[in-house]
This record gives structure tokens, C-alpha cells and sequence, in this order.
């Protein structure tokens, strides 16, 4: 059995903060605001992941009210998830997803986080697609207010 699910995550622009998207912390002066690294492209594809299973949502399993999760690697979060997936008789089979972000160009990193989910997924880097687009200075993306992803991930079950 094929499934597939639908991933979305969004967070402002805050200066202090390092900005990390797919488990890589990129050169820029702002970082993106969470409760842990705020990784949106991680979120994302942690919430497509889970919409596949149909396990929930990333709140649900990693909630910002829980201390524990305070400053917390979405990447291995990621790796959490990879694991119930497994324990439940998923295995992934690939992950698309796109990056909406104004600044910095994600095009010099791709190669570097397509790597670092792979790694996080237990799939080979062509198995990770990873895009990015920018809002033309429409929204809050194009006023680079903040940055978003939208991911889609496959699973097979046995």
C-alpha cells in the first residue's frame, strides 16, 4: 500500500537567532522564531511524514508547551519520526518539498540539506527533493517577514 501526506510550516524572521532549514544552519543575520530550532522545511516534512501514517501532527508529538522540546534539533526530530514510522511498518520512500523564503538563496546549501534529510530518513539524497521559490515581494514571504515550506512525502506499507 502507497500513502502519502502533506506537510506546511511557517515562522516569522527573528534577529539572535541562528537559521537552520533541513538540519543545515545557514549563513544569514536572521534566524526564525520557535519553541525548538524553528526548522521549517524539517517541520514540514515531519508533519507530511505523519499525515501519511496518519499519525497526528508535529504538535502533537513534540508540543511547544513541553520544556523538553525548548531549543530542540528539529533534525532529530525528524529522526524520531523516521523511527515510528518504521515501528509501525512504514518505510519512506521519498520526500518533496519546497522552501518559500525570500533571502538568503537556498541554491549554494541544496546539495548540503537534501544530504542531511536523507541522512535523518535513512534514504538516499535523490530520494530528497528539495526546492525553493521566493514570494516576489508579495505576502509575508516577499516582505521577508518570515520563511514557510510545504512538503509531500510517500510511504509504503506492507
Amino acid at each position: 500500500m502507497i500513502r502519502t501526506g502533506l506537510g506546511y510550516d511557517c515562522h516569522r524572521f527573528a534577529s539572535g537567532r541562528p537559521l537552520v532549514l533541513g538540519g543545515v544552519e545557514l549563513d544569514f543575520e536572521l534566524g526564525l522564531d520557535g519553541h525548538s530550532d524553528a526548522d521549517v522545511l524539517t517541520h514540514a516534512i515531519i508533519d507530511a511524514l505523519l499525515g501519511a501514517a496518519a499519525l497526528g501532527d508535529i504538535g502533537e508529538h513534540f508540543p511547544d508547551t513541553d520544556e523538553r522540546y525548548r531549543g530542540a534539533s528539529s533534525i532529530e526530530l525528524l529522526r524520531v519520526v523516521q523511527r515510528l514510522l518504521g515501528e509501525r511498518g512504514y518505510a519512506i520512500v521519498n520526500i518533496d518539498a519546497t522552501v518559500m523564503i525570500e533571502q538568503p538563496h537556498l541554491a549554494p546549501a541544496k546539495d548540503r540539506i537534501r544530504a542531511a534529510l536523507a541522512d535523518a530518513i535513512g534514504l538516499p539524497a535523490e530520494s530528497v527533493s528539495v526546492k525553493a521559490t521566493r514570494g516576489e515581494g508579495m505576502g509575508f514571504v516577499g516582505r521577508q517577514e518570515g520563511a514557510a515550506a510545504l512538503a509531500i512525502a510517500t510511504v509504503s506499507h506492507a
